[in-house]
């Protein structure tokens, strides 16, 4: 199941620019409400997608991978930095501005009946964001809807049916149909396939890749999973302690990881075939992923590197090319 990395330049305007990124969220005591500290969810983060391509975000639980997706969306608002949507800076618009802003983005969550409500049928549900944003009478809505179900494989005939009567796999082909329905530019995917069995996140995998070729979409792609991100994504963004700490290509990265951290979760990854999976040397880390309430000082990871310096304990490495498709923060590499 691979998916062909694409040679396209982003030589044209991107459609997602995210420039300097900070999103703290305030600690508060039980008692008198002050704030008495901050955590520091995403910490100057940078990244650009083109039109048509698949960035993927990775990292651990708590990397503040999918804060960074709800910044972009705004369903959160940044505390620096800047978010542009094809040239536009959306980082403050509010108003009717973003109520514009939002029909060019959507997102597929993680959880396919969490993220459905359980009272509006199929037809419903997609019909919904039609309502509040286009001026189309109730048969264009119904026939709109029927198109979507079926660009997603799901028949017309299920326009009836409410989410409890679906699978996990048909469940999340209706979030991505409710997601196209306002002919969006970017899409937001946080975890799509982390809640269905592994039979089907491949099949959903595929129908991402097949919609993203028919209809030039551009998804920020969210992840824990290495072979879910290797399956769909150009570039791959590595995340630790709200930071990129690699940034890469994919076959770069999955062939040649440059930071201690991108190569101990790469290591993890199993490998099908059990001569080379007996082969492969494993990176062990030390310890447990510090909070972000109280984070290191210089490099985020030198408390788990194995091969920290006393350098890496005072600066903050900055990332730096290692090839002209390839980043990556760390005194040691580059």
């Amino acid at each position: 199941m691979e998916h062909t990395d694409s040679t396209q330049t982003q030589a044209a305007a991107p459609v997602l620019e995210v420039n300097n990124l900070v999103k703290h969220f305030p600690v508060t005591s039980n008692f008198l409400g002050r704030i008495v500290g901050q955590v520091r969810a995403v910490e100057d983060v940078s990244f650009t997608i083109g039109k048509g391509q698949t960035l993927g975000l990775v990292g651990e639980s708590g990397s503040g991978k999918s804060t960074v997706g709800k910044v972009v969306l705004r369903l959160l608002d940044a505390t620096e930095g800047q978010v542009k949507l094809h040239g536009q800076d959306i980082t403050h618009v509010s108003g009717q501005e973003l109520r514009n802003t939002r029909r060019k983005m959507q997102m597929v969550f993680q959880d396919p009946y969490a993220s459905l409500n359980p009272r509006l049928s199929a037809g419903e549900t997609i019909m919904e964001p039609l309502e509040n944003y286009e001026n189309f009478s109730k048969a264009q809505r119904l026939e709109r809807a029927g198109e979507l179900l079926e660009r997603v494989g799901l028949r017309q005939d299920a326009l009836k049916r409410y989410p409890h009567e679906f699978s996990g796999g048909q469940r999340q082909r209706l979030g991505v149909a409710r997601a196209l329905a306002l002919n969006p530019s970017l899409i937001v995917a946080d975890e799509p396939v982390s809640a269905l069995d592994v039979s089907v996140q491949a099949q959903v995998l595929n129908l991402l890749i097949r919609l993203q070729k028919e209809l030039d979409l551009t998804y920020l792609f969210v992840s824990h999973d290495l072979a879910v991100v290797e399956h769909i994504s150009h570039r791959v963004a590595v995340m630790y302690l709200g930071h990129i700490v690699e940034l890469a290509d994919k076959d770069s990265l999955f062939s040649a990881p440059s930071h201690p951290y991108t190569e101990a979760l790469l290591s993890a990854v199993p490998v099908p075939d059990p001569e080379s999976e007996n082969k492969k040397k494993r990176v062990i880390l030390s310890g447990d992923i510090p909070s972000p309430i109280n984070p290191p000082s210089g490099c985020c990871f030198h408390t788990r590197c194995p091969l920290a310096e006393e350098r890496c304990r005072r600066e903050v490495p900055l990332l730096k090319p290692v090839s002209p498709s390839h980043q990556v923060a760390c005194h040691l590499r580059g």
